[in-house]
Formats: C-alpha cells, structure tokens, sequence
C-alpha cells in the first residue's frame, strides 16, 4: 500500500486528491499538512468528505513517506522544500508553477502524461502542469509532434472559479462573479511559458506566437478552450493525425460532436475536437481545471511512477445532469 502525504491539504486541490485517494485501492493517506488547520477533521474544511473519513490536519510531516503531494501557493513548494527533507526514496509531485519550467538544477519532470509518459515512469519528482498549460497542450501538440505548427496559434480560453484557488479576491466573489464573464492577463498568462517549452519539446523549429486570451467564467469547474492555427491538410488528414497521437491515451479521446463542460467536470478525461475552416483547423479541448487540470492529472501520474494502472482510482462519473 502505498503510503501517501499532502501537504497544504486545506485548499480545492487537495480536496479533490483526498477524495481521489481515499478510493484509490492501492493508497493510504499518510498525513495531511496543513499548519492552518492542524488538528481539525478533513471534514470540517472539505464538507463533501463528511462521513467518509475521520482523517485530521496535521502540522507534522511523515519524511518516510512513498510520495507526497505539495498543493502549496505558487512560490511556496521551493521553501517548502528547502525547510523540510524527506527520505531519498520518497516521490514528490509538485501542483504548482515552481518547478514547471526546466532549468539546470531541477530534477523535476513535466507531468504531461500524453507528452512524457516514459520520463514520468521513471522519474523521482514530478512538475504537475497548470490547468490552462493542459487544455491547451492537448490542443495543440499533436500538430507540433508532427512538425505541422506553421504559423501563430490563437487561443481562447474560459474557467471556472475554483482555478483561482480558495483565496478570496474582488473577482472571486460570488456577487461578482455570477452573471459576469470577463478576460485577463491577456497574451502573458503565466501558463504561456510552460505551453511553450512543451511546443518546442517537440518542435523545436516553432518560434511564432501563442496567442493566448484567458477568460474567467461564471461557473465553479471546468475548462472551455478553442485554438484556431493555419493547417494546410485536410480535416481527414487532421483526424488521423490526433487519433494516432492519442491512440494510447488513458484520459484523452478525440470527439466528432460539439463539446460542453458536463462532458467532462468531475472526471479526469479531456476532449478534443477538430474543425476545418478554409486554411484553419479550429480545436476545442475541454477539462476540468481541478481534476485533469490538477489532481486527477497528479494521481495519474503517481500511478505511472509506481507502475499501476493509469487510470486506478481515476474512473470519475460526470454530473451530466
């Protein structure tokens, strides 16, 4: 059984991974860190866990454990890591930016299952992507594996609340944010630099833009993304090509029909789906940011570094309804 830490456990992205973890056949939560919360119940901070465990918060950490997963703010897993060590055996998956973008002295591995499968098999510690980085990646990468990115690609992006994590702000206020829609960090999102490192992983040659307009919405979960890019074959040849890049994926599938967000919230699954307009093939991909998008995302790589199943634990029903 493998012996499972979260630290930061107060937040959505947490919530989500105990609620996987305590499903998941091959894993007991060891500990959940969090000095905010330290010794009050899951349930009391994560509601829809009452009745399902009587786990608490902790304030101390087990070093010995087989993998831990940081859900910390942006910024902090560094510290986090550089005040507390751990044995040289423990796995470590990483929720936020910190450790997304390589750099000669990160050991961390970009989580992109569909992109770096085998690395993440073998790998000690792990670089979850961004939620954005992930619907849009699996938009586009198929067209950069094959060297067919020929020109700028424009993206088009809408989440829910729950990607600005639980931290209160002007724009996360309900009465602010029912019945309103509007944009943000237009063409800089932080994402764009994590997108980008993995377009030019597998297309080095790709030096256009991404342009990218990120939108909040007035829903909890989920992400809606559309990308549009110069494509010289046909919708056919587009297909094939998707198909083939995704033909062994666990949680990715190519669809024919219009796509909505009840497809796929509460589920690790992404969706994609392609249209031809003259020279333009237009791609949709949908997800839900905490899942996919974070968590899920993250238990499906702890499944592929311990060598289970990939989808153990990860077989979410969708609320279509």
């Amino acid at each position: 059984m493998i012996q499972a830490g979260i630290v930061g456990g107060a937040g959505y992205t947490a919530g989500e991974l105990i609620r996987i973890l305590l499903n998941h056949p091959g894993v007991n939560i060891n500990f959940i860190y969090s000095t905010s919360q330290a010794g009050k119940p899951v349930a009391h901070i994560h509601q829809d866990l009452l009745g399902e465990t009587n786990l608490e918060f902790s304030d101390k950490i087990n070093k010995d454990a087989d993998v831990v997963f940081l859900c910390l703010g942006h910024g902090n897993s560094i510290k986090f890591l550089e005040e507390h060590s751990f044995s040289e055996t423990t796995k470590i998956i990483d929720l936020s930016t910190d450790f997304r973008i390589k750099a000669e002295d990160n050991s961390f591995k970009y989580g992109l299952p569909e992109m770096n499968r085998e690395e993440i098999k073998n790998a000690r510690f792990i670089a979850n992507p961004g939620c954005f980085a992930t619907a849009i990646s699996l938009a586009i990468l198929p067209l950069a594996g094959a060297g067919l990115l020929e020109d700028e690609v424009h993206i088009n992006a809408v989440t829910g609340s729950t990607g600005a994590g639980t931290s209160l702000s002007e724009t996360t206020h309900f009465s602010w944010r029912d019945n309103n829609f509007s944009a943000y960090k237009a063409f800089e999102h932080q994402h764009l630099a994590e997108i980008t490192q993995s377009v030019n992983q597998l297309q080095k040659s790709f030096t256009s833009a991404l342009n990218f307009i990120p939108n909040r919405g007035n829903f909890s979960r989920g992400i809606h993304c559309t990308a549009y890019t110069v494509f010289s074959g046909s919708l056919e040849e587009a297909s094939a090509l998707y198909n083939y890049y995704y033909k062994g994926a666990a949680f990715t599938f190519v669809v024919e029909k219009d796509l909505h967000l009840k497809q796929v919230v509460n589920t690790n699954k992404c969706l994609v789906r392609l249209q031809k307009f003259g020279n333009k093939l237009l791609i949709t991909t949908i997800l839900d940011n905490l899942l996919k998008g974070a968590s899920g995302q993250a238990v499906q790589n702890m499944n592929l570094m311990f060598g289970l199943n990939e989808t153990e634990g990860l077989k979410l029903k969708a609320n279509y309804f």
